[in-house]
């Protein structure tokens, strides 16, 4: 099994950073990609950013210049930077892990955590 717990959420002004990690644990290997989702109340779960073990990294484009994915392999956990945060960015942020190959890979979610951009 694959556990991802997240933590670093929480509510910041307008213009403000905070940090989210994902720390894996369990079966975890091998490791296709991890990243990061969000969701809004009535809206569809999005990608946010990933960043592969190949190293690649994709962003959204509505984040890309203010949020930086980054990874530990040491500590198998991943971070996500979230710069000059916005009203728009207020969801529930989910750790996503890409469990295999890129010819086949099982998905992973942690629990969520809230982050809320508000004056």
């Amino acid at each position: 099994q694959v556990q991802l717990v997240e933590s670093g959420g929480g509510l910041v002004q307008p213009g403000g950073s905070l940090r989210l990690s994902c720390a894996a644990s369990g079966n975890i290997f091998p490791i296709y990609v991890m990243g990061w989702y969000r969701q809004s109340p009535g809206q569809q779960r999005e990608l946010v950013a990933r960043i592969f073990t190949s190293g690649r990294i994709e962003y959204a484009d509505s984040v890309k210049g203010r949020f930086t994915i980054s990874r530990d392999n040491a500590k198998n956990t991943v971070y996500l930077q979230m710069n000059s945060l916005k009203p728009e960015d207020t969801a529930v942020y989910y750790c996503h892990e890409g469990k295999g190959t890129a010819y086949y890979n099982s998905d992973y979610w942690g629990q969520g955590t809230q982050v809320t951009v508000s004056s």
